[in-house]
């Protein structure tokens, strides 16, 4: 660890982008300004070990989600299906090319 001093309004750089500047000492506290580019986070470490935490646990799986996985999907309500004289069944769809009836369809002569 590198330890340095600094008095107030002095600041410590982190490579070519991060500043640290003390900005008050009262008593044992001392106050800091970190002036970073927004891409980078910055948080107190207590605060950072909590996000680090929780983003473990969230990641993990426990056995019951695993094995809600694994259950099959069932399929829908069946679409497009034909009755025995071209009439469809209760609750079958039909999209607007298929299965044209009436003036809308075109017979070559």
């Amino acid at each position: 660890m590198l330890v340095l001093s600094r008095q107030r309004d002095e600041t410590i750089m982190i490579g070519d982008e991060i500043e640290i500047t003390i900005v008050d000492i009262r008593g044992d506290k001392v106050r800091i300004g970190i002036n970073a580019p927004s891409r980078i986070a910055v948080h107190r470490k207590e605060v950072y070990d909590a996000i680090r935490s929780e983003n473990e646990q969230a990641a993990r799986l426990d056995a019951g989600g695993l094995d809600a996985l694994r259950t099959p999907i069932s399929p829908g309500p069946a679409r497009n299906r034909v009755a025995n004289n071209g009439r469809l069944t209760p609750g079958a769809h039909v999209r607007p090319d298929e299965n044209a009836q009436g003036g809308d369809s075109k017979q070559s002569a």
